[in-house]
């Protein structure tokens, strides 16, 4: 799976992960419709760093279709209530 990381490049991860990061792109879903802009914050950044640590980057010369963008670090809640509803960013 190729995901996009917006303003970071892109990282192929294995499918194996897909499940732990859905499990952090849910808590994210269910913070940011709580309002609780610390949480979110905190999960966002472990869904990215967990991205980062175990996917490999995708060389910049090459032109691959994401599957999945993730919004940067420093996306306000208000801005990520248009990107966190329902299911998230990643189905399940």
């Amino acid at each position: 799976m190729i995901i996009r990381i917006i303003g970071d490049g892109q990282y192929h991860v294995d499918s194996a992960l897909v499940d732990s990061l859905n499990v952090i792109d849910n808590k994210i879903v269910e913070f940011v419709q709580n309002g609780d802009e610390q949480e979110y914050q905190a999960n966002l950044a472990a869904l990215i760093d967990t991205i980062k640590q175990h996917g490999q980057v995708v060389d910049d010369r090459e032109l691959i279709e994401s599957d999945i963008i993730v919004p940067p670090a420093d996306m306000t809640l208000n801005e990520a209530r248009e990107v966190f509803s329902g299911t998230g960013i990643f189905e399940g």
